[in-house]
């Protein structure tokens, strides 16, 4: 071809630093990392109580910056370059949150705006599932992949793809609509009146299952504490669950055909105690000649939710 070859280019690692924030229904956790994603703080956080305003959250953003900025400058490294944010919900132009289911908002929140007149530093806000996927990309297992997946499963149902490093846009992405799709005929009814759709992999519906099972209320910790003993009724319920896992993981692949997909999420270790029967999900909607799924169980820490946030403020810095 004409002109100039391509050349790659490595980032030096110490060169900049950035403050990963993510954001969930019970607290905010903050890390700070180099260039290369890898985290150059302990971990800070700030719990989340009644008070889950925009202005609460913002102050304790505000906090959590100082302490990783303190952490980066005590370690000799040069000052935070940004900071990302990764929210559950919608976000319009890296900056404006018009969902967030989590922390019950109803409203549009101009959050990059109030950050960033808190803190003086740059600041993007970012969905936590497209932050997941763009970290791995960019540092993990999906690194030289053509398209790579995130499935994650806890209070919520999430989903992301991305093709060449860039997660896929679309409007209507952040509403949660992976959580709808059937993967049992036979499973629960969600809220809007679904049945046997992928809600049923939620922590508050496998609760209200448990507890139908056993024949009183039980907490979705209850019943992590009973799958994590073998107790049978827990385990019965961990192999149903995950075979519906395998059935959602087998659909993403069959329709998006990623390279490989990650679940994740902070009930991600429910697959890894069925790992046989997502197997079998998987096999039982797939085509016998079909190459098998490349797919991984991440361990969740939140921590790891705020790594991948900087990532998306390495991302956007270096684009």
């Amino acid at each position: 071809r004409r002109g100039r070859p391509q050349t790659s280019l490595v980032l030096c690692s110490n060169a900049r630093t950035f403050i990963g924030v993510k954001v969930h229904g019970m607290s905010i956790v903050a890390a700070a990392v180099n260039a290369h994603g890898e985290v150059v703080s302990g971990r800070h956080e700030v719990p989340i109580g009644a008070d889950q305003s925009a202005e609460y959250v913002v102050s304790a953003i505000t906090r959590l910056v100082r302490e990783c900025s303190a952490d980066i400058a005590s370690s000799g490294l040069p000052s935070p370059t940004a900071v990302g944010v990764a929210v559950g919900g919608h976000v319009v132009d890296d900056s404006i949150v018009t969902f967030a289911p989590f922390l019950h908002w109803s409203k549009p929140v101009e959050f990059s705006a109030l950050i960033q007149e808190a803190t003086g530093l740059p600041t993007g806000i970012y969905n936590d599932i497209d932050s997941l996927v763009v970290d791995a990309c960019m540092f993990g297992s999906g690194v030289g992949l053509n398209s790579f997946a995130v499935v994650t499963i806890g209070i919520g149902v999430g989903y992301s793809l991305t093709v060449n490093g860039e997660p896929i846009d679309n409007p209507d992405k952040s509403y949660g609509l992976v959580g709808h799709i059937l993967v049992d005929p036979d499973g629960p009814r969600c809220i809007s009146g679904h049945k046997g759709c992928a809600t049923c992999l939620t922590d508050n519906s496998i609760a209200t299952e448990y507890s139908e099972m056993i024949g009183h209320p039980a907490t979705f910790d209850e019943f992590a504490a009973a799958a994590r003993a073998s107790k049978t009724q827990a385990t019965n319920l961990v192999n149903r669950t995950c075979f519906r896992l395998g059935t959602l993981i087998a659909t993403i692949a069959n329709l998006a055909m990623p390279d490989k997909i990650m679940i994740a999420g902070e009930s991600s270790f429910i697959a890894k105690l069925g790992i046989d029967n997502l197997r079998n999900g998987i096999n039982m909607y797939r085509h016998s000649q079909a190459a098998p799924v490349d797919f991984e169980i991440a361990e969740h820490d939140w921590s790891l939710w705020s790594k991948a946030a900087a990532a998306q403020a390495i991302r956007q810095y270096v684009g």
